[in-house]
Parts: structure tokens; sequence; C-alpha cells
């Protein structure tokens, strides 16, 4: 059984890291023409007619703050973990988020009409380089706090191993000394870096930015139940997302 629950876990990393890819792709659109993806933000055709693209776009995007904030809980985790090997648990999470992001890349319907258009290659240039780094801060980041846990594949290593899960523990490396969650800090910072802003592209990052400063609300609730007083503590001396302003 360890070795179909490490296989399980493999399948299920590498397709989210190529979701993960092609979500620089999506997210760029028309501002990174260099890429030539078959569809982005921006533009490309979907199967879906008849339904107003904000309705579809927006119902869209729910699903996926729905299947994060529901598959996240410790309730359904109690849940999952009674049909399912514990060790599997977190690669279907990953499997559910892949099989939303392909639903969203391939409904997803353009809005292109313009917010802002900035022509200056300096300003153009600056933005763009912002937008790669906020989706390497992110990737960074998943390091940080161990890639391979949060995917899934050192469950499934240590299930082909038969060994325990290691316990977890309270850090802080690197980034987490600026910010509690730089992580999320870098998706926003990609999701408003772009040279060209179209009504689709604003309308995907309001509602993934609202999406996860409600997630953080949860997260930490969680966070300060499982680490208590070392976590407040945290929350007291760190900013929650930027570096600077306040610490709640």
């Amino acid at each position: 059984m360890g070795v179909v629950i490490l296989l399980y876990s493999v399948v299920a990393y590498v397709l989210f890291f190529l979701a993960f890819l092609y979500l620089i792709v999506f997210i760029g659109g028309s501002a990174l023409p260099f890429l030539s993806a078959p569809k982005t933000v921006d533009a490309g055709l979907s199967p879906a007619t008849g339904v107003p693209p904000i309705l579809l776009n927006l119902g869209l995007l729910l699903l996926f703050g729905l299947q994060h904030s529901i598959m996240a809980r410790p309730g359904f985790k109690r849940a999952l973990s009674k049909i399912l090997p514990a060790p599997m648990e977190r690669s279907t999470f990953v499997l559910a988020t892949v099989a939303v992001l392909v639903l969203l890349y391939l409904f997803w319907t353009p809005m292109p009409a313009v917010v802002w258009s900035v022509d200056s290659p300096l300003w153009s240039g600056l933005l763009t380089t912002l937008y790669f780094a906020g989706f390497a801060i992110v990737l960074v980041t998943t390091f940080l706090i161990n890639h391979f846990e949060l995917f899934g594949l050192l469950q499934g290593w240590q299930a082909q191993q038969k060994k325990p899960m290691p316990t977890g523990e309270f850090r802080t490396p690197s980034l987490y000394k600026l910010v509690r969650h730089p992580l999320y800090f870098g998706f926003i910072l990609a999701f408003w870096s772009t040279p060209h802003m179209t009504v689709g592209h604003l309308l995907f990052a309001a509602v993934w930015t609202a999406y996860i400063l409600i997630a953080i609300g949860y997260e930490e609730r969680d966070l300060l139940e499982h680490f208590g007083e070392k976590y407040r503590a945290y929350m007291q001396k760190t900013p929650m997302i930027l570096p600077f302003g306040h610490r709640r």
C-alpha cells in the first residue's frame, strides 16, 4: 500500500506543478505576449456560451474558494481520513485543486475591456518584473515551510517507508520574520502587478485577494489553537501581509 500512496502523491505533485506553471501564464495574460498561451485571463475561447461572463467567472472563482476552504477544514480532513489512508489526504487536496484550476482555465471567459494600460517601457518592465517576483516569492515560501509536505510528497514517502510524519514545529525562517504570510503576499503582488489591467483580470485579482484575506482569518485561528501563545506573540510583533504597518 505504501508504494501506491507514494505513486499517488507523485502524480498529484506533478499535475499540480504543471497547473501552477500555467497559472503564471494564465494570469499574466496579454502582459506576457511572448509566452503565446492558448488561453489566458485576457484572451481565448470558452466552451461556455449563453452565460454572462461576470457570472461565469465569479462562479469559477467561488468554486476555487469553496474547494480550498472546505477541504482545509480539520473536520473535512478527519472525515476524509475515514475513507482514504491519512497520508493520501494532502495529495487528494492537491488533486482537487488541480481539477478546479483546469475548470478555471477552460471555462474562464475573458473580459477584455481595459482598466489601465502602461505604455512606458520602464514602468511596464517594472510591473512585469514585480509580477514574476510575486510568483518567485510564492515558490520560495513553499520551500521555507517544507515544500514537499505542503504538496503531499513527504506524506507519500513516509508512508512508503512505513514511518510516521515528523511532528510540526513552530518556525519563522527568513521571509516569515518580515510578514506572517509571505506566500499570500507573493500571490497578491503577482495579481496586481500588470502593465495591462483588463476588467477580467481586475475581477480575478479582486476576488482572489478578498478570498486570501478571509482565509487568513481561519488559518490564524487554527494556528492559534495549535501553537497557542507562541503564535500569539508572533502575531503581535510581525505584520500580517505587508512588511510594515499594523501587526494585527
